[in-house]
């Protein structure tokens, strides 16, 4: 390298650290508000996507999208009203009963390790005690903001308030953000754009069916066991499905550590319970429902979901695939595709094209012409068959 263009590169990698570490005072800064943004998002497309078919139909545009919403708040609102009760009801009785399940388990873990009950409650409680005097750590960044139940609350309306507006009339902003490319790759954007959208839509779709499968399964089998609680502990691993891997073995714990308070067999009858709904998520819910259309290997999603914990807390979690295959696809179409597209560019330019000179060669050698006549002469069917090739 040429001493000239020593002080350059070292400009550039000043700059480079510079901006990497701007960027990262920022992101800490802004990270609560962009998770909401990606969640108004997520929310906004399936409004727009119903507003265009109803649109189709002959129904205006903010119409479709008020009565898509409407739909959807209505659905969940009759789960709410069918399994809330019951699951408030054994959510109740489980908390009742909480104080005489640990007693159990301290005692069967004193049994087995041969330490005082006393000492292993106290290890639970200070476990159970970082988490609730450092609520950071569970949360994230949103306990910055100091939200409470009425903030939560007034931040989930504003986000569908944003969400309706932006399915009413998402040209504007697909284009204003389009208008950010240069006038070449403006489509190439709009079909990442696209990408982004077809993704997150066969997510949800994904999402929507595991929860359900996940919550008639675990009921189902967790009854036949007859484990108490059997709503609770489904609706609570149905809502942890959100976090891929790690939801379904945090899911795992509560009902069958409730159920070796009973019996270890029940215990082992629960575990393999869960692992066979996990199986059938793992084998046919996910590789046909959100796999083929998400398309994320699942050693990257498991990663992914840990760094999307530590950087947007636990309610990032739940949003930690978008945000990997918003990463995944973008990264997919302006890195490594243009490097594709270059070397097969370079690949072409190396092969030699035959020079025209070679091309007329042939017009310089009668004589193989006629040696090639000759041998049709001496073959009477091939030269029966070359006459009668028909000329172009």
């Amino acid at each position: 390298m040429s001493e000239e263009g020593t002080p350059h590169v070292a400009y550039r990698a000043v700059l480079l650290a510079a901006g990497l570490l701007l960027f990262g005072l920022l992101f800490r800064q802004l990270v609560t508000l962009l998770l909401a943004i990606l969640i108004t998002i997520v929310v906004a497309i399936p409004l727009a996507t119903a507003a265009t078919r109803l649109e189709r139909r002959g129904v205006p545009r903010p119409l479709g999208a008020l009565l898509a919403l409407v739909s959807g708040l209505g659905v969940l609102a009759l789960i709410i009203a069918l399994l809330i009760p019951p699951f408030v009801d054994q959510t109740n009785e489980f908390v009742d009963n909480v104080p005489n399940v640990v007693d159990d388990l301290e005692k069967l873990y004193a049994d087995w390790t041969g330490q005082d009950p006393g000492q292993v409650g106290d290890r639970v409680q200070h476990f159970f005690e970082k988490w609730t005097d450092d609520p950071e750590k569970l949360i994230g960044p949103i306990t910055s903001i100091g939200l409470n139940i009425a903030g939560v609350l007034a931040a989930l309306v504003l986000i569908l308030i944003t969400a309706y507006y932006m399915a009413i009339r998402p040209e504007p902003l697909v284009d204003g953000l389009v208008s950010l490319f240069p006038p070449q790759r403006r489509e190439h954007a709009r079909y990442v754009l696209e990408r982004l959208r077809v993704s997150w839509i066969g997510w949800m779709e994904g999402v929507a069916v595991d929860m359900l499968a996940t919550l008639i399964l675990l009921w189902i089998g967790l009854t036949i066991i007859g484990l108490d609680y059997a709503i609770f502990f489904a609706v609570l691993s149905a809502l942890l499905v959100v976090v891929p891997y790690f939801g379904s073995i945090a899911g795992a714990i509560p009902p069958v550590l409730f159920a070796l308070t009973d019996s270890p067999g029940k215990a082992v009858l629960a575990l393999v319970v869960y692992v066979a709904v996990q199986q059938f998520e793992s084998n046919i819910t996910i590789p046909i429902i959100m796999s083929q259309r998400v398309r994320l290997h699942p050693a990257m999603i498991a990663i992914g979901v840990v760094v999307v914990g530590q950087l947007f807390g636990f309610v990032g979690l739940f949003v930690a695939v978008p945000i990997l295959s918003l990463i995944v696809i973008v990264v997919e179409e302006f890195w490594v595709k243009p490097i594709e597209e270059s070397d097969r560019r370079k690949r072409l330019g190396q092969i030699e094209l035959p020079s025209s000179g070679q091309l007329d060669d042939r017009d310089h050698h009668p004589d193989h012409d006629e040696d090639h006549d000759q041998d049709l002469d001496d073959d009477p069917e091939a030269g029966q068959l070359h006459r009668g090739a028909p000329t172009r």
